[in-house]
């Protein structure tokens, strides 16, 4: 006769595994796992879970698709953005820029990988961002200082920060310098000096060349809105050129870049610029210096144009074989200039592209961000932009710019190189010649004359002290 067998458990029937019967909840709960919209919202008829239902994958027609839209919809929102700042007025433009040359600075110091052993460093994004706020500080007061002398300089609170910016400038920059050699950690001495000099080449190739690109605004619109267009159009029309008769590469860093696209964008160029420049010439909001932050396309600007936007009159060599009526043509001279700026923006332009090309395959990146949808980053858009910028001024400073005593200037010359009584017998003679010119009343000569006695008679008792 067999032994019973002890402490064994039969799976009965109707049980849950702990001893008791199951009730009609835990069958019904039970049945309904797999494919219940109760238990997982999903009621596929093969009871299968939403993780085990194969997605069919999107083809590549459809993802290039939504790209297609994603990029127009913020091509869109960016030429909206920025003709209606320029139309808005200067100090709408310049928010714009400035916004840009934050963001790429950002961006361009972020592609620089982080070693882990080296991510607890102490103050090492603290510095980029002191590096980039002292370099900011200095540039964007060289040109408060530059284009608003006659606000500035006879403001009582900032006439000191404005005669001593560079030396707090500089002031500023050696805290930093000197913050930076306290905080090497032995071990990090590569990192921390490899981000020291990256940190200032973005510095370099971002911040200030886009301090160029903010003088122009103030020097007129017209020197930030054409350099801009033709490296924007340039690069469409090197698309367009590319893909309809392309077949030569141009160079290894840009692969779908072709000579056929290259030569074609620089003609192509050069006639937008020309028919450009000939609309913008007629307006004054574009071709004025800034003299009023509050001007825009309504109100406009007034100014005397500087004289390359004025017809001049041109005669070719006689022995050129052409009908006599042509040897002579009015044009102004800004028409020839714009074909050095149109050349640059489609020869040497592109460069500043491939230059972030090459960067970007350093560092194994497809972009610099992700700051524009369909676009990538702002530094992926900017990277023509500012060494043209950069050209532009200077080529404008070199070629075009006039140069006369302004008011600014002037002040400028009185407050730092004479003394107090010399600039009061400055403003007595300048006020006895506009009397005698009739430009000034019978009652403000007499007023500054007697000015001029008290100042003098003040000096000449703090003088007589012992």
């Amino acid at each position: 006769m067999a032994k019973p067998r002890r402490n064994v458990k039969f799976q009965h029937r109707g049980s849950n595994g702990d001893g008791r019967r199951q009730s009609i909840s835990d069958i019904s709960e039970g049945t309904s796992e797999a494919g219940s919209p109760t238990r997982n919202g999903y009621g596929g008829k093969d009871g299968l879970s939403p993780e085990e239902i194969e997605v069919p994958p999107v083809s590549d027609y459809e993802k290039k698709k939504q790209t297609f839209i994603t990029r127009t919809i913020w091509t869109l929102i960016m030429i909206a953005v920025f003709f209606i700042g320029m139309f808005s007025g200067h100090i709408y433009i310049i928010a714009i820029v400035t916004a840009v040359q934050i963001v790429s600075f950002k961006e361009v110091i972020a592609i620089a990988n982080v070693p882990s052993r080296a991510k607890n460093l102490k103050f090492t994004r603290s510095l980029n961002w002191y590096f980039l706020g002292s370099t900011m500080y200095f540039l964007y007061g060289e040109s408060v200082i530059y284009y608003f002398k006659h606000i500035v300089l006879v403001d009582k609170v900032l006439l000191p920060l404005a005669t001593h910016h560079r030396f707090i400038s500089f002031m500023l920059y050696v805290i930093g310098f000197v913050f930076f050699v306290g905080s090497l950690q032995k071990g990090h001495y590569r990192f921390q000096f490899t981000q020291f000099a990256w940190t200032h080449m973005a510095l370099y190739l971002i911040v200030v060349q886009a301090h160029f690109i903010m003088n122009n605004i103030f020097e007129g619109m017209i020197w930030f809105f054409l350099p801009v267009s033709l490296v924007i159009t340039n690069d469409i029309f090197a698309y367009i050129c590319g893909i309809t008769f392309g077949r030569t590469q141009l160079i290894k860093l840009s692969p779908k870049k072709t000579v056929e696209g290259f030569v074609g964008a620089w003609i192509l160029t050069i006639i937008f610029g020309f028919a450009m420049t000939n609309v913008l010439m007629r307006y004054k909001y574009f071709i004025c210096p800034v003299n009023d932050l509050g001007a825009n396309i309504f109100t406009g600007l007034e100014c005397t144009p500087n004289t390359v936007f004025r017809p001049h009159t041109y005669h070719l060599p006689a022995w050129l074989p052409l009908p006599a009526a042509m040897h002579t043509f009015r044009v102004a001279p800004m028409q020839f200039h714009i074909l050095v700026f149109a050349t640059f923006a489609s020869l040497i332009a592109p460069f500043g592209g491939f230059f972030a090309s090459g960067l970007k395959r350093t560092f194994k990146v497809k972009d610099f961000g992700e700051s524009i949808p369909g676009h990538g980053g702002i530094t992926d858009r900017m990277d023509c932009q500012f060494i043209m910028g950069f050209f532009a001024f200077m080529y404008y400073q070199s070629f075009i710019a006039v140069y006369k005593a302004s008011v600014g200037n002037v002040i400028e010359t009185a407050i730092t190189g004479l003394s107090a009584e010399e600039q009061m017998e400055v403003v007595r003679g300048l006020t006895k010649y506009l009397f005698n010119q009739g430009v000034v009343t019978d009652k403000v000569s007499p007023t500054m004359a007697v000015a001029g006695e008290l100042r003098c008679a003040e000096t000449e008792s703090a003088d007589s002290l012992p």
